[in-house]
């Protein structure tokens, strides 16, 4: 039977903790945004200017 060793084990869960911690950051990052009315107008102007 075949066992992992323990350094691939641990690096597999830092980096899919890193990977959590980026995605949490870019949420947080959209959502401050949407505190800002200046920029949500200049992001609905440029989505209407596409059509």
């Amino acid at each position: 039977m075949e066992t992992r060793p323990t350094h691939a084990v641990s690096r597999r869960r830092w980096l899919r903790g890193l990977g959590w911690l980026a995605a949490i950051a870019v949420c947080l990052a959209v959502f401050a945004m949407y505190t800002v009315p200046d920029f949500m107008v200049m992001v609905a102007d440029k989505v209407w200017s596409c059509f």
